[in-house]
């Protein structure tokens, strides 16, 4: 790329070279966008006439129309004309940008220009001239929707219904006719799919395929979320069918296939509620003074075929969802819980990768293929943590040389490049209705360490095995690896700009020194109030690691090659990666490269809407929890400034709610993006990332899984000036009276008086403040 190739001197810079320079710069980089900060960096600016000479030949840029700066204040190339496919980006406000495939350019979709595509539909657009600053385009067609079903909330009447989807992302109730309902009844949630949509009307028409029951229900609420991200909730009866047909039986012919592993000391570690034992370790010492450690995996794929009703079904879903009251499996209990389980003294088929390591915990040798173990006991991981902290217990010397060899293991990890993203994770206590009594902050310890480094040091040898040590001549065989990319340059300089404020830094120079400084700042922070806002904002600068079977290595681990083998009984990946090391173990030819990208595809999405409806339940949780506690009075840290308010963090159970902008009534507030604050127009009093305050909990609204929070009385500043006080008033009236567009002024009609509308502007959702 053009900025990456090329030195510019300052000095020498005027308006026609700067304008040249630029010029080149955003033709050569036509996907690209780039921050003022960003330009003057790779221009090597730092006066300020150079600085003040950049902007204006950008303005002249603007002008021209050869470049606009869009809504993020960043600059990037103007497209003049021509057709382009992308993904649909549509809010709840109805805001829509596309973004064309292969390009980071966002182009602005009026709200006239839609014809009827939603969010996440693949569209082809046609592109028109830019006004105000924005590139702007009109859908041609929909290629591809997105999602036909919708979750909502029945509004019905005698004559006719609607259902109010919960999605963020779609802004159109769908009108439901009486007979299309399904028996649901006012206020039920329900999913509906779209039948049909006539040209020129505003709302879709649907009927409902599933009534979920009672709104506010524990039930009925988790359902709703798995239901919003396509995310099934039973399994059919075919595929329990399947299951539960399965022989348990291990034959002798079987057990002669395998490496035999019974007679040395295995044992899990898992969670206290866990049920689905799907990796163990086992330790002896050999006779060369060296450690021989086992890292068990159960053997799905032996019981699993591929193409089978139950892989077909495992590969759909992709993975197992974690919401707060219950795991919706992968695969079917009997499967899972049974079969496959690793439990206490029975024996298991499993796949294995056997270290031989030195009191270093350096490999002296690695065996990868196929096994029969016995574990020995089950731990859960406090009782792992005694053995640990006291010495004492179940197989304390196993376990203590165990954490001897990981801790070595995780300091050399950490050396080498890994960075140490470790957050404070909420859990709830339940009662037996899945209502909330307790919300806490669960802490890994050594325990979770021990295990964790040897799945981390199983996924890497795999991951290796297959992709290294081959010459030009034999390249590496098709796999599926782990991948996590560089971070986004224009990211970390935001992030490296934030933190400055608070008189830290990090070292972009190149990816060593970014992670070596990362992990220095993130060992910094421990203790401090800043500590959760800058960790996460470090973690939100990373990319998303994911599954391909390009290796382009793992930057967060530090890991050239990377994958996941164990865990095959949650994760679809980990499957196709047992699958694949059995046939290279047995000499297979390499698998077909497009074949497995298109399954890595699919994987990586599914896990991406796992994680969404994991977070939707946590949250719906963390409000239905806080509900019981209003007008309460709590700690908290400032976690997010926006324009519409102040995003804040409890410290008691790190539990976010937000401050309206309406919410701050002792003074006149401006948002000052620059500096990442609110700033009181009479009292100059600022908010600021990570500064800590006193609120109030003032609304719990469950449906929109929102907390708002209020200022106690003691953080409240009062003006006493009359004159001050009514031109403040003054301010405030002024804000509440501006003119807003059209659909913000709309009402939400009763159910008794919605009507379909083929009209512009028809029903639609109530806008929220947030």
């Amino acid at each position: 790329m053009a900025e990456d190739t090329k030195s510019y001197k300052a000095e020498r810079y005027n308006r026609r070279t700067l304008n040249r320079i630029l010029t080149d710069i955003f033709k050569d980089n036509p996907t690209k966008e780039y921050s003022f900060e960003r330009l003057t960096q790779m221009l090597n600016i730092e006066d300020s006439a150079s600085s003040q000479m950049l902007q204006l030949v950008l303005n002249e840029l603007i002008e021209s129309g050869r470049i606009l700066k869009n809504e993020e204040d960043k600059y990037q190339t103007v497209i003049k004309t021509g057709v382009v496919i992308g993904i649909m980006d549509l809010s709840r406000k109805g805001q829509a940008f596309v973004k064309p495939e292969g390009s980071d350019l966002e182009i602005f979709i009026p709200g006239e220009n839609l014809h009827n595509a939603l969010h996440g539909d693949q569209v082809e657009i046609s592109l028109s001239a830019s006004k105000s600053g924005r590139q702007e385009g009109e859908v041609l067609r929909i290629l591809k929707r997105a999602r036909n079903s919708f979750i909502g909330t029945i509004e019905k009447d005698a004559n006719f219904a609607f259902l109010v989807p919960n999605h963020k992302t779609m802004p159109y109730d769908i009108f439901i006719p009486v007979g299309k309902l399904m028996k649901a009844k006012n206020g039920d949630k329900a999913v509906a799919v779209i039948t049909e949509w006539p040209e020129g009307a505003k709302n879709p028409i649907g009927e409902i395929i599933e009534v979920l029951g009672s709104t506010g229900d524990n039930e009925t609420e988790m359902h709703a979320i798995l239901a919003e991200y396509s995310l099934p909730y039973s399994f059919p009866k075919e595929v329990e069918e399947a299951a539960e047909a399965l022989s348990i039986e291990i034959t002798a012919d079987e057990i002669a296939s395998r490496r035999d592993l019974r007679d040395i000391t295995t044992f899990t570690i898992d969670p206290s509620d866990a049920k689905d034992f799907d990796d163990a370790i086992s330790y002896r010492k050999l006779k060369n003074g060296n450690h021989e450690i086992g890292v068990h995996i159960a053997d799905v794929s032996y019981y699993i075929e591929e193409g089978s009703i139950l892989d077909r079904e495992a590969f759909e879903r992709g993975t197992s969802v974690y919401l707060v009251d219950r795991v919706v499996p992968m695969l079917p209990e009997k499967l899972c819980n049974e079969v496959c389980s690793l439990r206490q003294d029975e024996d298991k088929l499993t796949f294995s990768a056997v270290f031989e390591l030195n009191d270093n915990a350096e490999i002296q040798s690695e065996w990868f293929g196929k096994t029969i173990i016995r574990s020995n006991r089950r731990f859960c991981y406090d009782e792992a943590q005694k053995i640990i902290e006291t010495g004492q217990g179940d197989f304390k010397d196993e376990i203590l040389k165990c954490w001897d060899l990981a801790k070595i293991l995780r300091e050399n990890r950490f050396k080498n490049g890994s960075i140490s993203f470790e957050r404070n994770e909420i859990k709830f206590d339940l009662d037996e209705k899945g209502k909330p009594i307790n919300v806490y902050f669960r802490e890994s310890k050594e325990a979770n360490f021990l295990v964790e480094e040897f799945m981390l040091l199983a996924n890497k040898r795999v991951a290796t095995f297959i992709g290294a040590k081959k010459d030009k001549t034999h390249p590496p065989k098709t796999f599926v690896y782990r991948i996590h990319d560089e971070p986004d340059l224009e990211k970390l300089y935001s992030f490296q700009k934030f933190i400055g404020k608070f008189g830290y830094s990090i070292n972009t120079k190149n990816d060593e020194l970014i992670a070596q400084t990362l992990n220095e700042l993130l060992s910094k922070l421990k203790g401090k109030r800043e500590q959760e806002v800058i960790s996460t904002l470090a973690v939100r600068s990373m990319a998303k690691a994911i599954y391909s079977t390009d290796n382009i290595g793992h930057y967060g681990l530090g890991f050239e090659y990377y994958t996941h083998f164990t865990s095959p009984i949650r994760r679809y990946p980990d499957l196709m990666v047992h699958r694949l090391l059995f046939s290279y173990l047995n000499g297979g030819r390499s698998a077909s490269k497009p074949y497995y990208e298109d399954l890595c595809k699919h994987c990586s999405e599914r896990e991406s809407l796992a994680v969404q409806a994991e977070r939707a339940s946590d949250k719906y949780k963390e409000v239905e929890f806080m509900r019981d506690h209003l007008g309460e009075v709590y700690d908290a840290l400032v976690s997010g400034i926006t324009e519409w308010g102040v995003y804040c963090e409890l410290e008691e159970n790190g539990i976010e709610g937000m401050i309206p902008m309406r919410d701050l009534d002792d003074d006149f507030y401006m948002f000052d993006e620059e500096n990442y604050c609110l700033v009181g127009h009479y009292t100059k009093k600022k908010y600021q990332l990570g500064d800590k305050i006193q609120i109030k909990i003032a609304r719990a609204n469950l449906e929109r899984k929102q907390l708002d929070f209020v200022l106690s009385t003691s953080e409240k500043h009062i003006e006493t000036d009359p004159e001050k006080a009514d031109e403040l008033d003054r301010k405030k009236s002024q804000r509440s009276s501006a003119p807003v567009p059209k659909d913000k002024k709309k009402k939400k009609k009763s159910a008794k008086s919605k009507k379909p509308s083929k009209k512009k502007g028809g029903h639609k959702h109530k806008k929220s403040n947030s």
